[in-house]
């Protein structure tokens, strides 16, 4: 249990005791290195070799050295993670990507109400050009990962700080919902500016439909996570 084990983990190389990867029992890496199953495949240098994410096993052995998970403020692969530690069979990481902070995300849309015209039964009932994500900058992005658009407010290195200028890069306020209730929140409030019934044409942009102008709303959602 004190010999040093060089592994090769999808093309990063590690090197570490293996008291250490049979420190959490059971798991697929204390049953190889204990003898309980056969010994994983070696490369040409002699390192152990294991075909996952290289990048990611660093969390994986600082879990298994110090039973703790301390991942940076911008990290956007939990769910990718999360994959690895179901691989390894290590139940207590698992756990600790439950954990969740406290935390509240405000969902705001401008969509439209088009009841048809001219008699065309192919009616838009709602349309959503834009979902807007307003939070704290880490919370937003364990959330929300890779469908995030941070276009309009790039990263200025405080991940702590706080937007209003995120949006998603679907358009489906349902799946925005979904994927919400997935991390713990739920809905705290909701408002809604009604549709914008007295808009002069003479106001519109060129080329804006005067009648779809006509049933603009503007609605925001407020989530909350408590723990």
């Amino acid at each position: 249990m004190d010999q040093v084990v060089d592994l090769n983990v999808g093309g990063v190389f590690y090197t570490t005791a293996a008291s250490t990867l049979v420190q959490a029992q059971p798991s697929l890496l204390a049953d190889r290195f204990s003898g309980r199953l056969d010994p994983l495949p070696k490369d040409s240098k002699g390192r152990y070799f294991i075909d996952r994410d290289g990048v990611l096993f660093r969390y994986v052995l600082d879990f298994l050295r110090d039973g703790k998970l301390s991942l940076p403020e911008s990290f956007r692969e939990k769910e990718r993670l999360r994959l690895e530690a179901a691989y390894y069979r290590l139940d207590g990481l698992t756990e600790r990507l439950r954990e969740q902070r406290p935390g509240y995300i405000t969902v705001g849309y401008r969509g439209t109400f088009a009841f048809g015209r001219d008699g065309l039964s192919d009616v838009n009932f709602r349309k959503i050009p834009r979902i807007l994500i307003c939070g704290r900058v880490a919370l937003c992005r364990d959330v929300f990962g890779d469908s995030l658009n941070e276009s309009r407010d790039p990263d200025h290195g405080d991940t702590d700080r706080y937007t209003a200028r995120f949006f998603l890069k679907h358009t489906s306020i349902e799946q925005a919902f979904d994927m919400l209730q997935d991390q713990g929140f739920y809905m705290a409030g909701s408002c809604g500016s009604g549709t914008a019934g007295g808009t002069s044409a003479a106001e519109l942009k060129p080329g804006v439909d005067s009648e779809e102008c006509r049933w603009n709303h503007y609605n925001e959602f407020v989530f909350v996570r408590d723990s």
